[in-house]
């Protein structure tokens, strides 16, 4: 081992492990965020983008007057709800208020996934944010808990 191998360790250990998927100061770990990963690209990644970018023109109803899927990452507004909000949406469905349809927009998963994947999935969805956002974000979770 030369004198350059152990600075160059500690200036690349922390890009690895951002890289690797895990959000700083997060409570989820590598294994959890993968497996969130894996279970959204399985499930949520057709309609909200394999990097949580969303639908194109995700603000503007389409032909049938239904808002298409946002983004969950730091573009969209996913970060805005509590952790119970993101739950419910994604166990029980969700139908944006303003469209003009009465069908959820957002299936159910509830009979698809369990509590544990759910929950697995807005842990992979929070590495997708900023800092400030994260914050932001544990933030209302604490308040409605």
């Amino acid at each position: 081992m030369n004198k350059w191998s152990f600075p160059l360790v500690l200036l690349v250990a922390p890009a690895l492990v951002v890289a690797g998927g895990a959000p700083p100061n997060s409570d989820s770990g590598p294994t959890e965020v993968a497996e969130g990963r894996q279970i959204y690209e399985q499930y949520c990644a057709a309609c909200h983008g394999w990097q949580g970018e969303g639908a194109a023109d995700w603000t503007k109803p389409d032909e049938k007057g239904e808002m298409p899927p946002p983004p969950h990452d730091e573009t969209g507004h996913t970060w805005r709800h509590s952790d119970a909000m993101l739950f419910r949406m994604i166990a029980e469905g969700w139908r944006h208020p303003f469209n003009k349809t009465d069908r959820l927009t957002m299936p159910a998963f509830k009979d698809i996934l369990t509590d544990q994947e759910i929950q697995l999935v807005i842990e992979y969805l929070k590495t997708l944010w900023t800092e400030d956002q994260r914050r932001y974000q544990r933030s209302e979770s604490q308040d409605v808990n």
